[in-house]
């Protein structure tokens, strides 16, 4: 062995064990994916999930302006199948023209069953009638300054029925991304998250504890990381929140709808979905993780 090779491969194995502590450390591990294949021009390019509290169905909606619902077949508590029951556009409260204007990248479903969708390309909040009729919520003053490619990117609800909605970036690389909830026919700033270089915010939602999960996602040019992080609403600094997984690069695809949701046994799932950007170098996946050991 050569001088100082002793020096590296020693450095080396203790950065091998801390990145294998620090996984250690993150709560939550890798159920299953599944990626979902379907022969229709319209499939693809999905950012916003929910799935509902049995994990038996499902609600999507792309960045082209269309949901889709369908029933999940699983096994073993894993996905086995998907059967589509519903996909169609989004009617819109005004024509968006380019196309790229109807951009749908947030998605809440109340506890009622009402529909709300966040847009990336025109900033707004919208509430969907049983029909699919959009009506835009009033805007938050600082909705008009978003980024067009950068804007409404994370939509949740909470249990009080209150929405919440974050931008994909903030007003500067060091600076915390702003939440603002709805309450009352209008929108304030709930608190900020802080932002940590290499991620960027994609997807949300609440779990039955309370808490704010926050899906978010890295590319370095070759390919996607995926980290999850959870949040308690306390007190008014910019929170920073437990990371509860954090994918490597090529793990998974790119991860932008995140549902949380209890199963059978008790446990805390993180189920996401991909934005295949209609590529065929990529796929539509659907990943889940889970929290917990049964009845906790």
């Amino acid at each position: 062995m050569r001088r100082g090779s002793s020096g590296r491969l020693s450095a080396a194995l203790a950065l091998i064990l801390l990145a294998c502590a620090a996984r250690a450390d993150e709560p939550a591990r890798l159920l299953a994916s599944f990626t979902w294949r379907v022969d229709d021009p319209r499939f693809g390019g999905f950012s916003g999930l929910e799935v509902t509290d049995d994990g038996g169905a499902l609600v999507a909606v792309s960045d082209r302006g269309a949901m889709l619902r369908g029933r999940i077949t699983r096994q073993k508590g894993a996905i086995a199948g998907i059967t589509i029951t519903d996909f169609g556009p989004i009617r819109l409260d005004r024509p968006a023209k380019p196309p790229g204007l109807r951009d749908t990248e947030g998605l809440a479903i109340a506890p009622g069953g009402r529909v709300f969708v966040s847009l990336e390309g025109m900033s707004r909040v919208l509430r969907l009638s049983d029909k699919g009729r959009a009506t835009r919520l009033p805007d938050h003053p600082d909705f008009a300054g978003l980024a067009g490619n950068a804007a409404l990117e994370v939509l949740a609800i909470d249990a009080r029925g209150r929405l919440y909605t974050m931008p994909e970036k903030s007003s500067a690389w060091d600076a915390p991304f702003p939440v603002w909830r709805f309450e009352n026919g209008q929108w304030t700033t709930a608190f900020h998250i802080t932002r940590s270089p290499g991620f960027l915010p994609v997807g949300g939602d609440f779990g039955y504890d309370g808490a704010f999960y926050l899906l978010e996602r890295g590319f370095n040019g070759i390919g996607f990381r995926t980290r999850v992080r959870r949040f308690e609403l306390t007190g008014n600094r910019p929170l920073s929140g437990r990371i509860m997984f954090t994918a490597p690069v090529l793990r998974h695809d790119n991860l932008e709808g995140l549902s949380v949701w209890r199963d059978g046994q008790g446990r805390t799932r993180l189920t996401m979905i991909s934005d295949d950007n209609f590529r065929r170098l990529q796929r539509t996946e659907i990943v889940e993780y889970v929290i917990g050991n049964p009845l906790q």
